[in-house]
């Protein structure tokens, strides 16, 4: 089936793009209404980025690190953190920077990685393609307001960065019920953002210990895994001396998980410590196309 790309590069300013010519495929599901790009973009209060999508090698942080964009205003909002998200800015996440507009193209100032000019592709009713030349990678969103947008399924789909969201988090239940174990003994885990996204450290540090001055014991490698649930997942904790250690992980809401163990029949609770805001100047939260890539099934209008 055919589809519809308008290219939409303009010859704006000396600086910014060279002259190209417009590319238009007729498609029958999907007709353009020529709409000014500052409509366009404004029309949706969020615009998902469908990381899954992206091509080429460059990278243009401000959207490889977000889950969602929002341009209202001249303000350019984020979603960084799942912590919070629906309820941050209203549903748009934080203030990360401003924007302009040219006639096809939006040049971004971002708070912390400075100015990009990105060209604008609309593929479809409610979908673009923003592509940085200077980078020669393109970014697949999709449009959405907010009292449609399932920011529960966002959370859940993306557990793997939630966990990375906090320094540590500290261990504060242990059921009475379930036999013996030795993670009885580790009061605090931390889940590493960046590098491969997997790695996790564990601390046998008292509790009420400062995040900032735990030792870390152990460091190995996790896994996060569907279930048939949504809402529960299987959490595998890789112990290279005394084997894997697996859990049934539920999240009880922005600061607290429950982790089953499912070898002893033990339930633990721990509580996140020392969140960490994306604005991002503090530690990086990678999202490169070689980690687990952050997903979510989209409805297309």
């Amino acid at each position: 089936m055919k589809t519809i790309k308008i290219l939409l590069i303009a010859m704006v300013s000396p600086f910014l793009f060279s002259a190209c010519q417009t590319d238009i495929i007729v498609n029958d599901s999907y007709v353009d209404n020529a709409i000014p790009l500052p409509e366009l973009m404004e029309s949706y209060d969020l615009w998902y980025v469908d990381y899954d999508r992206t091509t080429g090698n460059g990278d243009v942080p401000f959207l490889s690190r977000a889950f969602t964009i929002s341009l209202f205003n001249g303000r350019l909002y984020a979603n960084n953190n799942l912590v919070g998200i629906g309820n941050t800015g209203n549903g748009l996440g934080i203030i990360v920077g401003d924007y302009s507009y040219f006639p096809t193209a939006v040049r971004f100032y971002h708070d912390i990685y400075g100015t990009y000019d990105l060209e604008v592709y609309q593929t479809g009713r409610n979908e673009i393609k923003m592509y940085s030349r200077s980078e020669n990678t393109t970014y697949y969103l999709t449009g959405f307001q907010t009292n449609t947008f399932d920011y529960d399924r966002i959370f859940y789909d993306n557990i793997n960065y939630f966990l990375q969201e906090y320094k540590a988090w500290e261990k504060v239940y242990t059921s009475n019920y379930g036999a013996l174990n030795d993670f009885d003994n580790e009061h605090f885990i931390k889940f590493v953002s960046g590098g491969s996204g997997t790695t996790f450290k564990s601390s046998q540090d008292a509790y009420g210990t400062n995040v900032n001055n735990i030792y870390w014991d152990f460091t190995g490698q996790y896994g996060v895994y569907n279930t048939s649930n949504p809402n529960l997942k299987n959490l595998t904790l890789d112990y290279d001396f005394w084997g894997n250690e697996s859990f049934k992980l539920t999240v009880i809401n922005d600061s607290r998980i429950r982790l089953f163990h499912t070898a002893s029949g033990t339930t633990y609770e721990f509580a996140g410590r020392g969140f960490i805001q994306f604005l991002k100047n503090t530690e990086p939260k990678s999202r490169s196309k070689n980690d687990a890539a952050k997903k979510m099934e989209l409805v297309k209008l």
